[in-house]
């Protein structure tokens, strides 16, 4: 039984076994979303009023005493909600896909051992994995769609491709959520997850240009900004929600997606690793 769960999947230049490689992830995501639809409820503060009261005590109470000490000028040319408000968008998805691949991954093996009980289908340990990543990445991208809709009642939005910034939000949290499934599914106890947020989301979230410009940082530590994957998030979604003076060449562009991509590679290449060694008995 062993040997034919963890057989390789065959070549996929065959149509049938693309489909089958496809079918079984969706199978494990299938459970994810049964479960979800159970515990849906509990997402609306975090998903809805937690972006709400956000914005409006820091766009607009932090905000109104930012723009009147820049002579009403703000940030980079606009007001302090409107900076603020498209690196939220991306630290949201950052932090989204952080929560969703520690706790629930390490779950997976350690305490209720669903990840277990799949492989005893004939799904095997990739199945597992890339059908956990696919909710994952609905978590992101639901959760950006409904903060995107907050900012647009805030009147953040100015650029008719801000729903680009959907995508974006979806490969930052992505290229971030790889390579944590590939560190959660290993652990047999959940301490190094609270070194993840306190030295990883926590940094991310305060030095990544989210709250203030980047440039504004020290010249010896401007560059640890840059190695974030949240900055290349957020100076994407600033260009895309804002337009105009946030707007950037095709060059700067093409180097944030390549280095979001890097992450995503390498992340799932270690993670589909990773599972097959954990799942594998």
């Amino acid at each position: 039984m062993t040997d034919l769960l963890v057989t390789r999947s065959p070549a996929p230049e065959d149509p049938a076994s693309a489909r089958l490689w496809l079918a079984l992830p969706m199978r494990a995501f299938g459970h994810w979303m049964a479960n979800y639809r159970r515990t849906w409820k509990g997402t609306v503060f975090s998903g809805v009023l937690e972006p709400l009261f956000f914005l409006a005590a820091m766009g607009i109470g932090l905000g109104s005493i930012v723009d009147a000490n820049t002579g009403g000028q703000g940030l980079a040319g606009f007001t302090y909600l409107e900076f603020l408000a498209p690196g939220l968008l991306a630290a949201n998805a950052l932090q989204t896909a952080l929560f969703e691949s520690t706790y629930p991954v390490m779950s997976g093996t350690r305490w209720d051992k669903k990840y277990f009980a799949q492989i005893a289908t004939p799904l095997r340990p990739s199945d597992v994995f890339r059908g956990h990543l696919i909710f994952i990445a609905f978590r992101i991208v639901t959760m950006a769609a409904i903060f995107l809709g907050v900012m647009t009642i805030f009147g953040v939005v100015q650029s008719p491709v801000a729903l680009v910034a959907l995508l974006v939000s979806l490969l930052l949290g992505l290229a971030v959520a790889a390579p944590v499934s590939a560190f959660a599914v290993r652990q047999d106890t959940d301490d190094g997850f609270a070194m993840i947020f306190r030295f990883g989301l926590v940094p991310m979230f305060l030095f990544s240009g989210t709250f203030f410009p980047v440039n504004q940082l020290p010249d010896g530590i401007e560059w640890l900004a840059w190695l974030s994957p949240l900055w290349h998030g957020v100076d994407l979604s600033r260009a895309l929600v804002l337009g105009g003076d946030a707007s950037i060449g095709p060059g700067l562009a093409a180097v944030h997606l390549g280095y979001l991509a890097a992450w995503l590679t390498v992340g799932y290449v270690l993670a589909a690793r990773a599972y097959q060694r954990k799942l594998v008995l």
